[in-house]
């Protein structure tokens, strides 16, 4: 059954199946796993929708085929060189199914990370939530939703941050904060919510906890950005994370 443009609506009739865009082997090319072999399933649906998204088919124009656990663990387990699972999207965490897709993972022995905006909570084992809160940034305003015609701006940004669900992630799970950075004028609202989080959760969050990514889908997008979100992760103490399936592939797909 394919995948149609409401799927980050409820569904209630999917027989437990996962909606997945895509379901590949590659290297982890951010965060503090970078570099490390890993197989990828990108679910579709998004209850958000930056308007740079780099995964414009789960979320503006989600695309893609139900299958249901055992179909996708059978995939997983063909990649024998990978004990390294992301769980992507879209959000992955709108779907209740992707905590029993988790629970087999875990019971495989396979080492979980969920990418994540940080608005939903669930409970499940997840070994590292990479969590990439959206900044004002990645609000679709009108002049620059994809689909131009900025009906998705309120509700982004009034979706976009959710401190409870955002705090209890971290309290409960391993996690590295990631901001797509376009440039410095981001860096004000970075600071301010690491502050927030800070005094909502028992868990210390340390600057080394704190990933700036340049925004980029594209190697020439990268090389106007890359230097510079250096430079700022240097001036503020944070991390600097590359894209560097992005620096190795450029955008082709599958990586």
């Amino acid at each position: 059954m394919p995948v149609n443009t409401e799927i980050d609506e409820a569904v209630s009739d999917n027989n437990g199946d996962l909606p997945i865009n895509e379901l590949f082997y590659s290297l982890q090319g951010e965060g503090t796993l970078a570099g490390v072999p890993t197989v990828f399933v990108r679910t579709s649906g998004c209850n958000l929708r930056c308007w740079f998204c780099d995964s414009y088919h789960t979320s503006w124009e989600p695309t893609g085929a139900w299958r249901d656990n055992d179909s996708i663990l059978e995939e997983i387990q063909s990649h024998e060189q990978a004990n390294h699972v992301v769980l992507t999207g879209g959000e992955p965490l709108i779907h209740e199914e992707s905590v029993d897709l988790l629970e087999q993972l875990a019971a495989d022995g396979y080492h979980t990370t969920v990418e994540t905006n940080g608005t939903i909570y669930r409970d499940a084992p997840i070994n590292l939530a990479s969590i990439s809160p959206k900044l004002a940034s990645s609000t679709p305003t009108p002049d620059r939703d994809p689909k131009g015609d900025g009906e998705w701006e309120e509700q982004h940004e009034q979706d976009r941050i959710d401190m409870e669900a955002l705090s209890q992630l971290i309290d409960d799970y391993e996690t590295q904060l990631k901001f797509v950075v376009t440039g410095e004028e981001d860096m004000q609202e970075i600071t301010t919510l690491v502050d927030r989080i800070r005094a909502a959760t028992t868990t210390t969050v340390s600057d080394d906890d704190v990933l700036l990514m340049p925004e980029g889908m594209t190697r020439e997008q990268l090389d106007g950005t890359r230097s510079e979100v250096a430079e700022l992760a240097m001036d503020y103490g944070y991390r600097y994370t590359p894209r560097l399936h992005v620096d190795l592939w450029n955008d082709a797909p599958g990586t």
